[in-house]
């Protein structure tokens, strides 16, 4: 019985408050939306993070007939002995024990994929024997990549020396700067949404304090009188954290299942929808958390003034 008369008064709470809860609701969608979404970006960079850092390569670029910036090419194009040079030193026991494969790549193959790459006619531009030989590096720990960075920089014959891990951290860290404003965006949301539930508490409680009196006179606890109440911003908390886990969910079949996977092509690894899904129960743990906090704390200092 006392537990249908609490239900009763936190409904008729709502019903008297239905355009604070309201607010309530949207506020709360919105700061949870903004939380789900920086967890399944941070997601995503870490799956893209893992997944190009175990096929990034080093390259080494052999000189070739058009080399003549470098001083490691003023001789002109790479020998065979300055390419033997270089695979044996690749072969030897210093660098081999980091390195987990090595293809060698010759002017007609860097050719051949240029024009299947560009077609016939843009890469009619340039010539065979304007490629590169080279040296296609993947390492078993992709950070030492700097010790192959270092090992063949300044070496003759050697033009340039390129580690493909250098270009992908401009887009990580812009990624990640993209994760930080979206969490700043939310934790303001949610300070909002803190303050907005312990405002609708006090007016509530305002609003029926002739009640309170007479519970407080036959003896009501200060925990019965206070439930309902909590109560009320559990609720309005618990349907904006639906609402935000539903638009989550709809985000990620409709926006990254259903459109970014087929037009982005260079990004192989998506979050899935079963990332979504155990976001889901954070997003509302933190709204009926965050909710029953503040609804708490406002009416026990309401009922202490």
């Amino acid at each position: 019985m006392r537990v249908g008369l609490i239900l009763m008064e936190a409904l008729g709470g709502l019903r008297r408050n239905i355009s604070m809860v309201i607010s309530v609701v949207l506020v709360t969608f919105v700061s949870l939306t903004f939380v789900g979404a920086a967890i399944l970006m941070q997601g995503q960079i870490s799956t893209m993070r893992d997944y190009w850092t175990e096929r990034a390569q080093v390259a080494v670029y052999m000189c070739s007939s058009v080399s003549d910036t470098q001083e490691t090419c003023i001789d002109g194009e790479a020998t065979q002995d300055q390419i033997e040079q270089v695979r044996a030193e690749l072969e030897g026991p210093a660098l081999n024990a980091l390195i987990s494969e090595v293809r060698f790549e010759t002017k007609a193959e860097a050719y051949a994929k240029l024009v299947d790459q560009l077609g016939d006619e843009q890469a009619s531009v340039l010539t065979e024997d304007q490629m590169f030989d080279s040296f296609w590096i993947t390492l078993k720990d992709p950070s030492q990549s700097q010790v192959i960075v270092e090992a063949f920089s300044g070496v003759n014959g050697v033009e340039e020396v390129l580690d493909q891990l250098q270009y992908l951290d401009p887009l990580f860290s812009a990624l990640t700067v993209a994760t930080y404003i979206a969490v700043g965006i939310a934790v303001l949301m949610l300070i909002a949404a803190v303050l907005l539930i312990a405002t609708t508490i006090r007016l509530s409680a305002y609003a029926r304090r002739k009640e309170i009196g007479i519970m407080r006179l036959v003896g009501a606890s200060n925990r019965f009188i206070q439930t309902p109440f909590v109560l009320e911003g559990v609720f309005a908390a618990f349907l904006g954290s639906a609402l935000a886990s539903a638009a989550m969910i709809a985000g990620m079949h409709f926006g990254v299942e259903g459109y970014l996977k087929g037009r982005v092509p260079f990004i192989t690894t998506w979050v899935s929808m079963q990332d979504a899904l155990v976001v889901v129960p954070i997003l509302i743990v933190i709204g009926v958390v965050l909710a029953a906090l503040s609804a708490g704390f406002a009416i026990r200092r309401w009922l202490r003034t």
